[in-house]
């Protein structure tokens, strides 16, 4: 019978590594949200401040100008990136870049659902596309930061400041955790539950001042779901930026929201960057130390610093299985298997919300849960 190596000594004191809902920040516990708005109605005076209070805590520290509008809306970055397709996109033709499940998803839906042939880019798992090769008098749809690839856009050089379409970015692993040329982007969405670490379920949206004229000057030729409508008589429905909600939102979740971008306020949007860089560098060196893992994303220049997706050598779905269910068990970590359409590896979440000591201390546990699955 081969000998298994011995259990590490050290566990990672908090070894919350999903890449959604993410770990929450240090030294949160539900009694440390405010009450204040729970049990009262999102349009009453109270509802109607925390929300803006929440979407004023956002515009100050992702540094947005107020060209742009942001507002809440329902169904995490899904539904908040849907609802910039339906209600934009068919004005002038569409490319959609593609390198992972997401990105896919797009393409999906404006094929099947809103019928337009957009110009696909595409990529492998692990690799970007040509971004030289964008038409850019073309609308043109992007994720930031590959959640389930770890391939990430360095920067927005690749977007033209004369463009005749509308940049459409699904940012939801990479705002808080990137700087963002806001200049660039007409409409981003994300979630709380990335790098704020927040409750799913309700989405951001933001518009810049291009998407807002495009909302008013053009009309789709699809129905609209209610849920999905920001023009009224031909106006953008401005209390929607406000704090009045398309539909009602989850005031305890607001409040959780609320706590992280509290903490996220308290670092300052640079100290939420350098705790990224921290984690994903501590958790680069756990690689470079070991010849059995390595990067999806080979280069550096294009590496999520938040969902970092690791190869292993010999690996399959099974192993990686084994290996999930290893760590959990010994509460040494949580939720690292790869997405399931992702190659068979894994992936390791290292925003702002996670210690770094916690990803040094992953290391050896990931030499242990390694050899037991295969000796398995």
């Amino acid at each position: 019978m081969t000998d298994l190596p011995p259990k590490p000594a050290t566990t990672p004191a908090r070894p919350y590594f999903s890449s959604g809902p993410c770990a929450k920040p240090p030294g949160w516990s539900a009694d440390r949200l405010n009450p204040v708005s729970l049990g009262r109605s999102h349009r009453s005076k109270i509802g109607k401040q925390r929300l803006q209070y929440c979407i004023d805590l956002m515009r100050e520290l992702l540094n947005l100008p107020d060209t742009h509008r942001i507002g809440i809306v329902p169904g995490s970055d899904t539904g908040a990136f849907e609802m910039a397709m339906w209600t934009m996109l068919g004005a002038r033709p569409v490319t959609a870049l593609a390198w992972e499940s997401f990105g896919e998803g797009w393409v999906t839906d404006a094929v099947k659902q809103l019928k337009i042939d957009p110009t696909v880019v595409r990529a492998d798992y692990g690799q970007l596309p040509d971004l030289d090769a964008i038409d850019w008098s073309n609308d043109v749809l992007f994720t930031w930061n590959g959640t389930t690839s770890g391939v990430r856009v360095p920067n927005a050089d690749f977007i033209p400041v004369d463009r005749e379409g509308l940049s459409f970015a699904d940012a939801t692993s990479g705002v808080f955790a990137y700087d963002i040329d806001w200049t660039k982007i007409d409409v981003a969405t994300f979630s709380w539950q990335k790098v704020l670490g927040g409750e799913g379920a309700h989405g951001v949206l933001i518009l810049g001042p291009r998407a807002v004229e495009r909302l008013e000057t053009y009309t789709p030729a699809w129905p609209l779901p209610k849920v999905f409508r920001l023009v009224s008589k031909g106006k953008l429905t401005e209390g929607v930026f406000k704090g009045e909600t398309i539909n009602t939102p989850s005031m305890l979740a607001v409040e959780d929201a609320i706590f992280s971008l509290e903490w996220a306020k308290s670092l300052g949007t640079d100290g939420l960057i350098a705790r990224s860089d921290a984690n994903a560098a501590a958790l680069d060196k756990i690689v470079a130390e070991r010849d059995w893992l390595g990067h999806l994303a080979a280069d550096p220049a294009t590496r999520s610093k938040t969902s970092v997706c690791l190869t292993v050598e010999g690996a399959d779905e099974a192993l990686i299985k084994k290996m999930a269910s290893l760590l959990e068990a010994e509460n040494a970590a949580y939720d690292v298997a790869g997405y399931r359409d992702a190659p068979a590896g894994l992936r390791i979440w290292c925003g702002a919300t996670v210690d770094t000591a916690d990803i040094e201390a992953l290391g050896p546990w990931l030499d242990w849960a390694y050899a037991t699955a295969k000796a398995g």
